[in-house]
């Protein structure tokens, strides 16, 4: 749990929840906080004791540690772009998050959404920009309108996102995007229903969970929407049967296009009955108040279970 980014103090509530509810008479659980600094394993009484890198063990007073099983909780680099996956793929150390390639491809917004394309999965216009590059206001709003979404690419969380309404303010938004990525991705804004669909892989199956529908107090699901309840989170989403089937059918297809594991939670929203794809958390929340834990709940799964068959579902795979 941790990380390097925006994101780690959410990671970290994440880290506790799932220590809190792993059945300790199945497993011994430790907690590893990585920091751009220091990788340290914590004890009960919240002392740190180092991690050796070399085989990802800790001695904490009694020998070294090692580990049967890492469960990922964290959100943002290095736990949810791949570095942290690669490691442990290395190390043939087993992992409840998708492997490396896919978690770097869910990661990167754009990569993902024009690898997803060819198999008819539908997304808005967009305008990609990297740092440098000249801006050219006018062919950015000619490809993409009024009102316009910037994204920093590579960042969760709603960090870096801004909706822009008026051409004066797109320069502004673009500055203060750059400052969470070198690489932005700006969309036409898509007006209708937004929903949240949690894939999984659990008791050996591809699993979609109950569709949570997302209805935001603040111009779209932003930070506070999403951690300061600025949002009304509705599980199961007030929409159409048909809407349900034909969004439940795109997040399968997505995960089983990318090969996924674990976890999973995409976005949507609705123009019509045509679900738009906005992106794919490959390590969401779970903390109680998260959408996924939300939905294991509403399909009947306990914390507990969605925990501790995420272990399992770990340990089955081939190294």
């Amino acid at each position: 749990m941790g990380g390097y980014s925006n994101e780690a103090s959410i990671s970290l509530k994440s880290g506790k929840v799932v220590y809190s509810h792993l059945n300790n008479e199945n497993y011994n659980a430790y907690r590893i906080h990585i920091l751009k600094d220091k990788w340290v394993g914590l004890n009960e009484a919240g002392d740190e004791f180092p991690v050796n890198r070399h085989d990802f063990s800790v001695d904490f007073g009694q020998g070294p540690v090692t580990f049967d099983c890492v469960f990922n909780a964290i959100h943002g680099s290095p736990g949810e772009d791949g570095y942290m996956q690669a490691y442990f793929e290395l190390l043939h150390i087993p992992h409840t998050s998708c492997n490396h390639y896919q978690a770097a491809l869910t990661f990167n917004k754009r990569d993902l959404l024009s690898v997803l394309q060819p198999y008819g999965v539908k997304c808005a216009r967009s305008f990609h920009l990297n740092k440098g590059d000249e801006l050219n206001s006018v062919a950015i709003l000619e490809k993409v309108g009024l009102p316009c979404f910037v994204k920093a690419n590579r960042a969760g969380s709603s960090f870096g996102v801004f909706k822009v309404y008026q051409e004066r303010e797109l320069a502004d938004a673009i500055e203060k995007a750059f400052e969470e990525d070198n690489e932005l991705l700006i969309e036409a804004a898509l007006e209708g229903t937004e929903v949240s669909v949690g894939v999984i892989q659990y008791e050996g199956k591809i699993k979609v969970l109950p569709i949570t529908e997302i209805v935001s107090e603040n111009d779209f699901f932003d930070y506070q929407a999403k951690y300061e309840g600025k949002s009304t989170e509705i599980t199961p989403a007030r929409i159409s049967p048909k809407q349900a089937r034909k969004v439940s059918e795109v997040a399968a297809t997505v995960y089983k296009v990318l090969k996924m594991k674990g976890y999973s939670r995409s976005e949507f929203i609705f123009i019509g009955d045509e679900p738009h794809m906005l992106e794919m958390n490959a390590t969401p929340g779970l903390t109680e108040e998260s959408i996924l834990p939300q939905q294991a709940l509403a399909a009947g799964i306990s914390l507990r279970r969605l925990f501790e068959s995420a272990v399992a579902e770990a340990l089955n795979q081939k190294y």
